[in-house]
């Protein structure tokens, strides 16, 4: 008796002293290290780091009697409220910690350039708590995978979105996105304007724009899709959530089963769609590798894929093929019903575009990169160092570091744009694709480096055939019930709808 009670004591004095030096030892002499290596920042409390810092959210609220088409695009301090507090005692560069997970908070385009510089795209990893957090939602698909994998994958997939493949998809976007507006004149027959939030429409008509164009499925497959990733999404960036906390997905078990179920739902109903494509391929009836969309021509291109990877890829174009997208275009709505002049001067391009399919339009070349400068859809890009990463002659990142870089405070940096930068001004792009920014670096509406967005042609296409349809067929403005309010659930989005004033033209 007297062995069994000293032996589950040893057993629980391992376990205590495991779980402090998880919870607070190991993370302690990181943080010495990172401050040996010249790194400040706001100091973390572990187990949680700064996690309870950054929950702390501030009530912007806009006064009555504001004009509600004065609406300030200096929008940093309002989606990242803490990131532009530590920056004015930190700098551009510092460490924060999500939990026990140290994150390289970058906003220097410089010294972005600087450690890119020295590492091989391939060696650049995803931070490991958002792999495993994120799973149910991408898997293993390109956004996720590293080193050799993702060099494999990226060269399978990359020549899917070519200009010739991607044309083929045209009469879809104009097919789907027609039903839409067919549906707004409908709902203003009688007056010839209507008030909506164009919002939803736009997210969702782009979820069937990816699912009959690069899946081929129909409406009731897509949209069992769509609603499955809205809902994990809501779960997965809930702002409560413990991310970087040891054995934080146990105590939030109720979420974490939530999401593995919706991922589990998703797989399930992506297999199926996939095994009928090579039911179908196989039994010689045309519509199975043979199709002219982003499945078939993934499934004939990579053949050495398995159908889990295959799965993953699919979640991967689903979610990313969809939500930027979406996004990009129910800002441009936004913008465009704020400044009508750059709205007439877009639509007498549209006007003399014929077919209805993609439109060779500068200006709307300016707009959009105008558009995702201001609002980009994915506010933040993410690196983990797979190996010490030196900066200069003394400076280490040592490896394992997640490396956190802040897109929308490059985008709104005064010094890299100057005085006019949050002001909507598209002409900024007429000489520069960089908008004139002052570095290379401080514009990454796609990414940057050998990770940069694999759709951003598709991207591209989509956003010009639905914008162009939309200012073909209604004159927008804004609604006085809109509240400025943008919010990151990983992409960007306005937190209370986007509602507008549309009137048929």
């Amino acid at each position: 008796m007297a062995i069994a009670s000293l032996l589950l004591l040893l057993l629980l004095l391992l376990l205590a002293s495991y779980v402090a030096f998880v919870f607070v030892v190991s993370p302690t002499l990181v943080l010495r290290r990172l401050r040996r290596n010249g790194f400040t920042g706001p100091p973390p409390r572990f187990p949680l780091g700064n996690i309870l810092d950054m929950a702390k959210k501030e009530n912007i609220k806009r006064d009555p009697s504001e004009d509600p088409l004065e609406v300030s695009h200096d929008i940093h301090s309002m989606v990242f409220p803490h990131f532009a507090q530590w920056r004015k005692l930190y700098g551009k560069v510092f460490i924060y910690w999500l939990g026990t997970e140290p994150f390289l908070y970058i906003a220097d385009p410089e010294y972005l350039k600087a450690i890119s510089s020295v590492v091989v795209t391939k060696n650049w990893g995803k931070p490991t708590v958002f792999r495993r957090d994120r799973q149910p939602m991408f898997g293993d698909g390109l956004v996720m995978v590293e080193g050799d994998r993702w060099v494999g994958n990226r060269h399978t997939i990359t020549p899917l979105f070519s200009m010739t493949n991607l044309n083929a998809m045209i009469s879809s976007m104009v097919e789907i996105t027609t039903t839409m507006l067919a549906e707004w004149t409908a709902r203003a027959s009688a007056t010839g304007t209507h008030e909506t939030d164009v919002e939803p429409y736009i997210v969702r008509n782009a979820a069937d724009i990816i699912a009959m164009a690069s899946f081929g499925v129909d409406d009731s497959a897509g949209k069992a899709a769509f609603d499955k990733f809205k809902a994990l999404q809501v779960a997965l960036f809930s702002p409560n959530r413990l991310a970087g906390v040891p054995f934080g997905e146990y105590v939030q078990a109720r979420r974490t089963a939530e999401c593995r179920r919706l991922g589990e739902e998703i797989d399930r109903l992506l297999l199926s769609v996939i095994e009928s494509r090579r039911r179908k391929s196989n039994g010689g009836e045309g519509e199975g590798e043979d199709r002219i969309d982003l499945l078939g021509l993934l499934m004939r291109s990579g053949k050495g894929l398995t159908a889990r990877e295959l799965v993953d890829e699919c979640k991967t174009f689903f979610f990313a093929g969809h939500e930027t997208t979406a996004l990009a275009i129910t800002w441009t709505m936004f913008l465009l019903a704020l400044h009508p002049e750059w709205q007439r001067q877009l639509r007498e391009e549209v006007a003399e575009a014929t077919g209805g399919g993609d439109i060779d339009s500068v200006a709307m070349t300016w707009v959009m990169d105008e558009v995702l400068r201001l609002y980009p859809s994915a506010p933040n890009l993410l690196r983990q160092a797979r190996e010490d990463i030196r900066v200069g002659d003394k400076t280490i990142i040592p490896h394992g570091t997640n490396i956190w870089i802040d897109a929308v405070g490059m985008h709104h940096d005064r010094s890299l744009w100057g005085d006019d930068v949050d002001e909507f001004r598209p002409e900024r792009f007429k000489d520069s694709p960089y908008g004139g920014c002052t570095h290379r670096m401080g514009y990454v509406p796609f990414g940057y480096g050998g990770r940069v967005c694999v759709g951003k042609n598709l991207s591209v296409l989509e956003y010009k055939v639905v914008v162009s349809l939309i200012l073909k067929r209604f004159s927008l403005s804004l609604s006085p019930s809109y509240e400025h309010s943008p919010v990151v659930m990983l992409t960007m989005r306005p937190s209370r709808g986007m509602p507008l004033i549309l009137e048929t033209l």
